[in-house]
């Protein structure tokens, strides 16, 4: 089957038709349901690790299936620059998911999705790692997100979880996935969904999977909604979110894709407020405007060309959760 992501670069760059919104857009919608599904199961007594390892066994199931049934072997060729990035790459997104699952457990799902909305501050500060001024406007960006993140958190709604351990997990969670959307940019950007989407997943269950290992393969069997719940986020906001998200880079550009960050954040509030009964305070919904405007100036930042700054990413690829 003919991959539909290979797509001319040129068409990054220039008019790219709607499939490659549509992939975008139906990926952030996708996105958007993983921290109310997880919440939901982790209401069950079901631990972070134990559900992670699940639900990416079986998204590495289906991607490995996708690719049999396709006879697309050609996805699994990898050179061993890509083969390094992606190893990297995944590993650290695999421990990004996690501790934005452990942050669900110590808070709101609406709270965990609004922090780790800052994540393309942290591809700023990459991107100042490699050599790029860390300007005055840089500063005012940060600034904004930090206060947003006081008085997210300061000013709670009665009754609401907020926890100053899950806003340091969540604001390492970005950091980890910041680092996964730069090795793809920078070394991975040629290759296809399938395989991008492949090769991070199947890493991410390495990761997870050595972690859950490690403390002793903990065990507790998942109820029937439980089930229900871990088949939805493999199928959902990894398998189908992952091969969506990287075709609609390959069309638009990660720049393009990283703008709908925030409706994919309103969403995933707005899911929370909806199905887990969550509530923000006046102050906490002042807090998110500061938070969606610090993220919306950094990814405004995020797309301007490269002129200056060799072999930087041209934008943010939002990570899987």
């Amino acid at each position: 089957m003919t991959d539909p992501t290979a797509t001319p670069r040129a068409a990054i760059h220039g008019g790219a038709g709607p499939a490659g919104w549509a992939a975008a857009v139906g990926s952030s919608v996708a996105l958007s349901t993983a921290p109310v599904i997880g919440k939901a199961i982790l209401k069950t007594g079901l631990q972070p690790t134990e559900l992670l390892v699940l639900r990416l066994w079986i998204a590495s199931a289906l991607l490995l299936a996708t690719v049999a049934l396709t006879r697309d072997l050609g996805s699994l060729r990898l050179d061993q620059r890509g083969l390094l990035a992606s190893a990297v790459g995944g590993m650290s997104n695999g421990a990004a998911v996690l501790l934005f699952f452990l942050s669900l457990a110590l808070q709101d799902a609406s709270i965990s999705a609004l922090l780790y909305a800052l994540y393309p501050l942290a591809v700023l500060g990459l991107l100042a790692l490699r050599g790029e001024k860390f300007t005055n406007r840089n500063l005012v960006r940060l600034a904004l997100g930090l206060g947003g993140v006081y008085v997210l958190i300061g000013r709670p709604e009665p009754g609401a979880l907020v926890s100053w351990l899950g806003v340091v997990v969540v604001l390492l969670s970005a950091a980890g996935a910041a680092l996964h959307s730069a090795l793809t940019q920078w070394y991975l950007q040629g290759l296809t969904a399938l395989t991008v989407t492949l090769y991070t997943v199947v890493f991410m269950t390495v990761a997870v999977t050595g972690l859950w290992l490690a403390q002793g393969a903990p065990w507790q069997a998942p109820t029937p909604a439980a089930w229900a719940g871990i088949v939805a986020l493999a199928v959902a906001p990894t398998y189908l979110a992952r091969l969506w998200m990287f075709a609609g880079i390959r069309r638009l550009g990660s720049a393009r894709v990283a703008l709908l960050g925030p409706l994919e954040t309103l969403l995933t509030v707005a899911w929370s407020v909806l199905f887990l009964a969550e509530r923000l305070s006046l102050p906490q919904w002042a807090g998110s405007v500061l938070i969606l405007i610090s993220a919306g100036l950094a990814t405004a930042r995020l797309r301007r060309p490269p002129e200056a700054r060799p072999r930087t990413c041209d934008g943010a690829a939002r990570s899987d959760r």
